[in-house]
């Protein structure tokens, strides 16, 4: 398709409008990433209820498994792709209000739950209101920043997940064992709730006091809207260029695939190989992910704003291969050293760097995408990242090392295999797609007029 079939279709006195203010947009940005830090506490806080929940409920670990997995990431990421579609169309922001309050809602419902299937239909509720979120979050970003200063604003967005899985580890323990103590709350109309009923209910509360935010927050205006030709969806458009996006998600997708495996299993390394307890894990892995992650983010969005202000237009992916390349070494090295001091010190290296990774995908899809399809092409890199990651990458490791290493004792010789083999291929599929990246740069330029 031709730059000329994609003009924009704003006026030129529109399309040269200023962008909002800084105030108003870094508002915003600290509010999208306290209600993301909020989803993953929700969606986080599962884990560390195993024993509870299953002794109450009388259920199996498979059937707790269904909760953790199935019944959150499977309307998490197909209904990511139906309510981005609303968001590229409609108001973001009072998608967003929605969805916080919906698993907001939801995971208070969590605290009502009496049986396994309660808690399974709430949990639903869970991954549909926080679907709402990102696609949404990213696509009012891009509008709130011009280009040049946007990757820092996803990076501060991005920070979310970090922080969230990092209270949930360091702080969810004590607070669950504080509730703990109190034992059960006998309450009017309601009857007995049992402490992991409480903590449901402690942690999605406050939700509605961050949705009751984006009551403030703004509409931004839209940036970089093109006239509809033959792609009218997005489908369509990404097949069109499937040499930039097709191989951009495939390379970030393929990056996930390491990222995940270590969330799942390095608590496994250091309780197998170095004898930790699992409250142990909990607290250092937190803090690593809190302290030495969070950080990585921002400067993942510096580093590309950097770049750019130095003449690099593929910015935001030169970046990325360059967190990712760095990212190889710690992967390979941190489950096979001889101490856990050591492990932990290389941990924190590969986290920070992963940590740079974080906001990059994001920020080089929307570089290449027209505004009315900048939501769908988050969550379609939403569902493909989490089939690829989620449904291999914790996988892999564990039949390599059932199947071929000899055991759960080999659990960290397959993470680093695995892991190492996956980082070197992501980086080399996001090296082979730079000059198409830069050829769909060249249009997306074109669609603001700036070229």
């Amino acid at each position: 398709m031709t730059a000329d079939a994609l003009r924009p279709a704003r006026s030129p006195s529109e399309a040269h409008a200023s962008w909002p203010s800084p105030a108003w947009a870094w508002f915003t940005v600290a509010a999208l990433m306290i209600a993301y830090t909020s989803s993953f506490i929700d969606r986080q806080i599962l884990s560390l209820l195993v024993e509870p929940i299953r002794r109450d409920l009388v259920i199996s670990d498979t059937q707790f498994s269904l909760l953790a997995g199935l019944a959150f990431s499977l309307f998490y990421t197909v209904m990511g792709v139906p309510l981005a579609k609303l968001a590229d169309r409609g108001s973001r922001r009072l998608i967003i209000l929605i969805g916080i309050t919906i698993w907001s809602v939801m995971t208070v419902a969590c605290g009502f739950a009496t049986s396994f299937w309660a808690l399974f239909a709430a949990r639903v509720g869970v991954g549909i209101g926080e679907a709402a979120l990102s696609p949404a979050a990213y696509s009012m970003i891009s509008d709130y920043f011009p280009p040049a200063k946007r990757a820092r604003a996803l990076a501060v967005y991005s920070m979310g997940p970090y922080i969230g899985a990092g209270l949930a580890l360091m702080i969810g323990g004590g607070v669950i064992d504080l509730i703990s103590r109190t034992g059960d709350l006998s309450l009017p109309f309601i009857g007995q709730m049992a402490p992991w009923q409480q903590t449901f209910v402690l942690v999605g509360a406050p939700g509605l006091l961050i949705a009751a935010l984006f009551l403030v927050v703004r509409e931004p205006p839209r940036h970089g809207v093109v006239k509809t030709g033959v792609q009218t969806a997005v489908l369509p458009f990404l097949w069109a260029r499937r040499s930039t996006f097709y191989a951009m998600i495939l390379g970030f997708s393929v990056f996930g695939i390491a990222g995940i495996s270590y969330l799942a299993w390095i608590p496994a390394v250091f309780i197998r190989v170095h004898g930790w307890e699992p409250s142990q894990v909990g607290v250092a892995y937190g803090a690593i992910l809190l302290f030495g992650a969070t950080p990585g983010v921002l400067v993942g969005g510096w580093l590309s704003d950097w770049l750019s202000a130095r003449g690099r237009r593929d910015a935001p992916l030169r970046a990325a291969i360059l967190a990712m390349a760095c990212c190889i070494p710690f992967a390979i090295a941190t489950p096979l050293m001889p101490t856990a001091s050591l492990a932990l010190a290389s941990l924190a290296v590969f986290s920070f760097f992963a940590g740079v990774m974080n906001s990059l995908p994001a920020t080089s899809l929307q570089a290449v995408s027209p505004n009315q399809f900048r939501a769908q092409v988050t969550a379609i890199y939403f569902l493909i990242g989490n089939l690829v990651s989620l449904g291999l990458g914790p996988t892999i490791v564990a039949a390599f090392s059932d199947a071929v290493l000899g055991g759960p004792q080999k659990i960290g010789l397959s993470l680093s295999i695995v892991s190492g083999i996956a980082l070197v291929l992501a980086c080399a599929t996001l090296i082979l797609t730079m000059p198409a990246f830069r050829r769909s740069l060249d249009e997306a330029e074109s669609w603001s007029g700036s070229k």
